[in-house]
């Protein structure tokens, strides 16, 4: 049995390396966005729609990098990592966003990520 790496994965990211992540995640994977309609964000499910979705966070900040990284083991196949994603936004501006996300491991990959981040309110 292969055992995750909660460090490669986040290098992974921080290199936009799509394939990388997938061969990361296991088949069935499931991604919870921490945006969409939904108050629990979107759903996608499976390697197509997983590898979409990430692909479109790297398109829309093909600058963003996830700093400050740290994961904890809680046991039983889970993982919270905490992070501050820094990135451009499409607009010119700076982004800068503190969040966690927490990882479900089935056989050394991912099978869930559930990501959570503060909110930035204007006005």
């Amino acid at each position: 049995m292969s055992t995750f790496d909660p460090d490669a994965f986040a290098a992974a990211w921080n290199s936009h390396d799509l394939d990388q992540l997938m061969k990361m995640s296991s088949e069935d994977c499931i991604f919870l966005a921490s945006t969409g309609s939904a108050p629990g964000g979107t759903i996608y499910s499976g390697q197509i729609e997983v590898r979409e979705a990430y692909a479109a966070i790297f398109k829309a900040f093909p600058d963003g990098q996830w700093t400050n990284s740290r994961a904890t083991s809680l046991g039983g196949g889970r993982y919270l990592t905490e992070w501050r994603f820094a990135a451009t936004k499409p607009d010119g501006g700076p982004i800068s966003v503190d969040g966690l996300d927490i990882l479900e491991i089935t056989e050394g990959k991912v099978s869930l990520k559930n990501s959570f981040r503060k909110s930035i309110i204007s006005g």
